[in-house]
């Protein structure tokens, strides 16, 4: 079996079956359901949402040189 690569990032669990006989037009209506309820969520969720990815994205970051703000003293030396 072919190991897919989920957007969750989820590698293991409990298997989800699909039926193997599915009509075309059965199956392209489960996708447009899934497409709906995504549509649905990020309209209700979007600000959040973003923050979300945003922070999962940016991880935490490095002060950038000459940033004091954090800083408990100024360096020795001018930042010139």
């Amino acid at each position: 079996m072919k190991p897919y690569h989920l957007p969750s990032g989820l590698g293991g669990g409990l298997d989800f079956l699909i039926c193997a006989d599915w009509t075309p037009e059965q199956a392209l209506a489960v996708v447009e359901l899934l497409e709906d309820l995504r549509d649905r969520i990020w309209a209700h969720y979007e600000l959040a949402l973003f923050d979300l990815l945003r922070q999962e994205r940016d991880g935490p970051r490095e002060p950038l040189p000459g940033d004091h703000s954090t800083a408990d003293h100024w360096p020795d030396e001018p930042p010139f």
